[in-house]
């Protein structure tokens, strides 16, 4: 059962990446959604070196968690890091579904914005769905 949901979440952590990098080549779609605002600002603006760096973390989260779910050979971390990191990898995605306080996550302040609808309907919902799958895959 693990190996399913090591495939499910090595996937989506691939295809967030790949949506990361169709921003970074001047995609727009999607882009507004994905940054909070307070309904007439957005909060911060991406730079496409951030954005490449969060696409580059993405893509190797996807890898270490392939590697972790030993449903790909072990080759890219050192086996030291398997130790604790399904555990902190999971321990960040289940933070981010608690959020901020104020911009992002289920105890988000804010509320009726493009970008609060999408993180209360499936950000937060994704990331929670990812941190449980993620101790599955930890500790079998």
């Amino acid at each position: 059962m693990a190996s399913v949901f090591t495939w499910i979440v090595g996937v989506i952590l691939f295809l967030l990446s790949g949506i990361h990098l169709y921003w970074v080549v001047g995609g727009k779609r999607g882009f507004l959604a994905a940054i909070p605002n307070d309904g007439s600002d957005i909060k911060f603006r991406p730079t496409k070196i951030a954005t490449s760096v969060v696409a580059g973390a993405l893509a190797l989260a996807g890898l270490f968690v392939l590697e972790l779910g030993e449903v790909m050979e072990r080759l890219i971390f050192p086996d030291w890091l398997f130790l604790y990191g399904g555990w902190i990898l999971s321990g960040v995605f289940i933070l981010r579904t608690v959020g901020d306080f104020r911009w992002i996550g289920f105890s988000k302040k804010q509320k009726g914005t493009l970008f609060a609808k999408w993180d209360t309907l499936l950000y937060s919902p994704l990331c929670l769905f990812i941190g449980i799958c993620l101790i599955f895959v930890t500790s079998s």
